[in-house]
């Protein structure tokens, strides 16, 4: 309905895209393979190194410590204080 095409099928995680505007991305999980919670939302940055250092600066928890990961991320995950995980990531 949305156009978006399939870019990543790992069984437990498929990202869709936009053909035209690759960088538009919508991510469904059913469980997360490295990490102890299924984020709410997953964010892409363009330093994730700087983000994780500003969250852990702001006191806030961190829930997936910095990984980079065998898919070609790196990222993190921290809680936001209405209690949700969000997984913060840039691409390698």
């Amino acid at each position: 309905m949305l156009g978006f095409e399939v870019v990543m099928d790992h069984g437990w995680i498929v990202t869709l895209a936009d053909p035209d505007r690759p960088e538009v991305q919508l991510s469904l999980m059913t469980h997360d393979e490295t990490a102890p919670v299924v984020p709410a939302v997953s964010i892409q940055v363009d330093d994730v190194d700087a983000a994780y250092e500003e969250a852990k600066a702001s006191g806030a928890e961190i829930v997936h410590a910095l990984t980079d990961e065998p898919w070609g991320v790196r990222r993190f995950f921290v809680r936001d204080p209405g209690g949700h995980v969000v997984n913060v990531l840039s691409h390698r």
